[in-house]
């Protein structure tokens, strides 16, 4: 989208004066939890917790309908026809709604924690993604149904845990992969069977550009140490959305960077290392705050985990991305679409856990919800200057930062663009946003009180817990500078699939989700903290540069975490396998149950299966060695990959193939290959 494609009429959306486009038929201006009907008469809402649609009457300003679906509902599309499908992550089903009834009409069988749902231009066909299919998690899928008969047309593996979903007019699919942080093409031209065209983008050597070519040029040369040339590779992981431009020429991914190289305490932007590249200006932060993920963060902006767009050119899946360790500049023109990097204008509240994206009906404009900082950025798509952005904070493009409720999970914008609604998950109220009109200030603003949509499923506990969790602005658990929560890194409780170079070495991020983590202690890999409120006060404080964590929020958070829900399984069934059955007794065969015991699936204890490294400058080093890491339970395994403390292994096999002829992961060496592999397909079920 160039910049010759801003010399059409002049439009208002919310106020923001940009230049109408010629609007594609798969183009859509909702995302997440939230949907209008067709004429903007009607707004949908999901509320997980609750496993409802709420209708919204939207002249009105009422709540006219609930309607119950699926368990966990959690994304929704609407049909040329105005019939409503919604995604119930939590029940493998789709929810079919049709207006004015009010009620789920049918229900479709899914695969694993559907997520992207997306129409054909002709409504005809009704595109789902699933994150996992039946009968594996290495492969989610896209499938498709005939939406006149409901009759399920086809399915189509394409990579591991999809989750975003954008349709095109040229018949082309784009699909986000959530922890590999990639997106995938599918063509959708031959109606009975689809193929996966483009596996894959190069988004992290275009990002890393500068860093991969000074590592092979330092290898080339035989230099030593080459990996701290003073440059920082990133990985982009937790892609969520993918929306495309109302002409269907770029496309956008909400990502967050996660840092590879080494994190130090120098990586703080109050003591920065003279390894790091110089970074650009940042937003003033009191001397002294700070943890151990600020600072580091892509182009020296953020913290070690730092938002950002993918931006993509959407007939060819090419990224058009910013080089991380240069050419990061905000305030040029030489470049036609978004920073990677999401900075925010305002110092004291940070902009994290982008989960929601649209482009209003002109194309200019890119509002992105972030569920951990209880915002919407509004950002220009094809610049990143002018006289109506921020002028207090120049290294930003973001045009406006708009607080709204707790836990932000959709955003839908009405036709004429002059007003949009957000769904606050956490409170489950709904938040409208308009614009005053006027083109060269910041103008967007709330509008009455929120709407009460549902009520608390949670205990009070609980639901502080998830929002102490959730929250990368609340200044007890992370400093304004960081813009950290524990989400950032546990996207849902889970795992973002990183290993993170903390100074005591690699350490992969471990998910949480049903694994009774409370009744686990002592914690961290390397089992220090004999309780989580140790745990979490450490972590917060070091770290996230936030406050003492009480006892109080330390309930609270450990509250929220024991009800986290278990990853749907699909080798879990009524009745396990034969495979299965076998599998369970080489377990007790190759001794796993001696450290992996009791119902957490660990006997909490510290064991060294031959992957430790020490630090040699350690002077305790023997002492650790007896120690070793911290057993981590096994429950949830099959969907928490990649395994072991430093992330090593990508699958269960690749690690029990590693471990045979060593027995110091088990008595693995008298295992014929028959039973290594139903030991895998019994460590899938746990």
């Amino acid at each position: 989208m160039k910049k010759q494609f801003l010399a059409a009429a002049v439009v208002t959306a919310l106020g923001l004066t940009a230049c109408e486009q010629k609007t594609s038929a798969t183009y859509t201006s909702s995302a997440g939890s939230l949907a209008l009907s067709r004429d903007d008469a009607f707004l949908y809402a999901a509320d997980a917790d609750n496993g409802v649609i709420s209708v919204v009457d939207t002249a009105a300003r009422l709540k006219v309908a609930e309607i119950k679906v699926g368990a966990a509902p959690e994304r929704l599309a609407v049909g040329p026809d105005d019939t409503v499908y919604v995604s119930n992550r939590g029940s493998r089903s789709v929810s079919v709604i049709r207006r004015g009834q009010w009620t789920e009409a049918a229900r479709l069988d899914v695969g694993v924690e559907p997520m992207g749902l997306g129409l054909s231009a002709d409504g005809h066909t009704l595109y789902v993604v699933n994150t996992t299919m039946l009968e594996t998690t290495e492969n989610g899928s896209l499938v498709a149904f005939d939406t006149g008969t409901l009759r399920k047309l086809w399915e189509l593996p394409v990579g591991d845990e999809p989750r975003g979903l954008a349709l095109l007019e040229n018949d082309k699919a784009l699909i986000t992969l959530h922890r590999k942080g990639d997106v995938v093409q599918v063509d959708l031209s031959n109606r009975d069977r689809p193929k996966l065209v483009k596996a894959g983008t190069d988004v992290y050597d275009k990002a890393n550009a500068s860093k991969l070519r000074e590592d092979e040029r330092l290898v080339k040369v035989g230099a030593d140490g080459f990996s701290m040339n003073g440059l920082t590779s990133f990985h982009p992981r937790g892609a969520e959305d993918i929306v495309v431009t109302p002409d269907g020429q770029r496309a956008f991914v909400s990502t967050r960077w996660a840092r590879e190289s080494a994190i130090t305490p120098g990586t703080n932007p109050n003591n920065p290392s003279p390894t790091e590249p110089t970074p650009v200006p940042q937003p003033p932060v009191d001397p002294g705050t700070g943890g151990l993920y600020g600072g580091g963060g892509p182009c020296g902006t953020g913290a070690i985990a730092s938002p950002g767009i993918l931006t993509l050119e959407a007939d060819s899946d090419s990224p058009v991305v910013d080089d991380l360790n240069g050419g990061c500049d905000t305030g040029g023109d030489d470049k036609d679409y978004p920073p990677s990097t999401i900075v925010s204008p305002d110092p004291s509240h940070p902009i994290q856990g982008p989960i929601a994206t649209v482009v209003d009906p002109t194309g200019a404009w890119l509002f992105v919800v972030n569920r951990e900082t209880n915002n919407v950025a509004v950002m220009p798509t094809n610049r990143r200057s002018g006289a109506d952005l921020s002028v207090t904070f120049p290294s930003t493009s973001v045009r406006q930062l708009v607080r709204v409720g707790a836990g932000p999970s959709g955003i839908a914008l009405t036709r004429d663009g002059k007003k949009a609604y957000v769904y606050n998950s956490f409170d489950h109220t709904l938040t409208t946003l308009v614009g005053d009109g006027s083109a060269n200030s910041l103008n967007i603003r709330e509008e009455g009180p929120r709407l009460k949509l549902a009520e608390d499923v949670m205990s009070p506990e609980q639901a502080m817990g998830r929002k102490l969790f959730f929250s990368a602005i609340d200044s007890r658990m992370t400093a304004s500078n960081v813009g950290a929560a524990c989400a950032t890194c546990h996207y849902d409780g889970r795992d973002d699939g990183h290993t993170w170079g903390f100074p005591d070495g690699p350490r992969q991020t471990p998910t949480l989700a049903g694994r009774m983590i409370t009744q686990t202690a002592p914690f961290h890999w390397s089992g220090e903290f004999s309780t989580l409120r140790d745990f979490l006060d450490v972590t917060v404080r070091q770290r996230m540069g936030g406050g003492v964590v009480d006892a109080q929020m330390a309930t609270q958070l450990a509250a929220f975490i024991d009800v986290l829900p278990t990853p749907d399984n699909p080798y879990k069934r009524e009745v396990m396998t034969d495979a299965q059955q076998r599998g369970s007794q080489v377990f007790l065969k190759a001794q796993c149950n001696d450290c992996h015991a009791g119902e957490a699936l660990t006997n909490n204890k510290q064991a060294n299966v031959g992957t430790f490294v020490l630090d040699g400058s350690d002077p305790d080093n023997a002492a650790v060695r007896q120690r070793g890491l911290n057993t981590p339970s096994l429950l949830g395994v099959a969907r928490s990959a990649p395994y072991l403390h430093d992330g090593s292994a990508q699958t269960l096999k690749e690690r029990l193939l590693k471990a045979r002829f060593t027995d110091q992961h088990g008595k693995t060496s008298q295992l014929t290959d028959a039973e290594l592999d139903d030991l895998v397909e019994f460590l899938r079920v746990l």
